[in-house]
């Protein structure tokens, strides 16, 4: 049973993370129209014409959603890495439990930068421009937020079922 949660709480890290990653990297994650032409922004550069340029302001927001975003990558690496090192000289408690903890964290950092990111996005732009919606890189990111949380629970509960005393036996010495 160890092995099972374990190993689908790792497959679980190692999916959240490659989307972690994508979702971070991509400029897709708001489509919008801008002077009559299709324009798209994503957390580095935004492109109008499929001409990309890097963002020129800093503005919180955008701070704020990067920083949670690289944060959530670094933490689910380090709990994918804690998960898979567990199998490698027998199942290490303490490694399940601390890439639980890592994969848990992750998601919630993940969660964090897109819900900043949400509430700017609604309040701001969906007041300045009519025609906007959100794209796929910022759909895959609550896909890996759902992957995150699912790996560290199973993780956490692989680090419980190992943790557990077994039950004393009933057999009467006679």
């Amino acid at each position: 049973m160890l092995y099972s949660l374990a190993g689908g709480g790792t497959l679980c890290g190692v999916a959240a993370l490659v989307l972690l990653i994508v979702s971070t990297a991509t400029d897709f994650w708001m489509q919008y129209r801008y002077s009559g032409s299709s324009a798209n922004q994503g957390l580095w550069r935004f492109c109008i014409n499929h001409k990309c340029h890097a963002h020129t302001i800093t503005v919180a927001f955008w701070d704020a959603t990067r920083a949670f975003m690289l944060l959530a990558v670094l933490s689910c690496f380090a709990g994918t890495v804690l998960g898979l090192s567990a199998f490698t000289n027998g199942t290490k408690n303490r490694r399940v439990r601390t890439g639980g903890i890592a994969l848990v964290l992750s998601g919630f950092l993940a969660l964090l930068a897109l819900a900043v990111y949400t509430g700017v996005t609604v309040t701001f732009f969906g007041k300045r421009f009519l025609d906007w919606r959100f794209s796929w890189s910022y759909i895959i990111g609550w896909v890996a937020v759902i992957l995150a949380f699912a790996a560290g629970v199973f993780q956490l509960c692989a680090y419980r079922q190992t943790s557990e005393e077994p039950a004393p036996s009933n057999n009467p010495d006679s």
